[in-house]
């Protein structure tokens, strides 16, 4: 009789997990893009980080850029320039962090009294900026 068990057990669990029994199949998985916010998901795929040498920020600080996914440095170096350009005075001394500022696709900002600079796209694109 413990021979017989042991099977018939084995056979039991595996009609429970596979769902045997007439109830509605287990829902989907939601996908990784309903699930994991955009900002979530861009900075998951963003690293490591290319840099790409260094721009003058707000009040001429020296500022290290780094391009995550496909962006070049070209155009992550002009972004930051444009972007430092675009602040005015009072933006950049805000209390609570200069930005979100909108530029084409990039949205660019960062907090209070933080060194990095962060622009970043819909699509994952990221470019941070930080203050040397």
């Amino acid at each position: 009789m413990k021979t017989l068990a042991y099977p018939l057990l084995l056979v039991a669990a595996t009609a429970v997990l596979a769902g045997c029994g007439g109830a509605d199949p287990a829902p989907a998985a939601p996908s990784a893009s309903s699930a994991v916010p955009a900002e979530a998901a861009a900075a998951a795929s963003t690293a490591p980080g290319v840099p790409c040498g260094d721009v003058t920020g707000s009040g001429g600080a020296k500022t290290a850029v780094v391009a995550h996914g496909k962006v070049d440095c070209t155009a992550a170096t002009t972004l930051l320039k444009d972007y430092f350009a675009k602040l005015s005075p009072a933006e950049a001394a805000s209390a609570d962090g200069p930005g979100p500022v909108v530029l084409d696709e990039w949205t660019c900002g960062s907090g209070a009294n933080d060194p990095v600079t962060v622009c970043s796209t819909e699509d994952g694109r990221q470019i941070e900026g930080t203050r040397g």
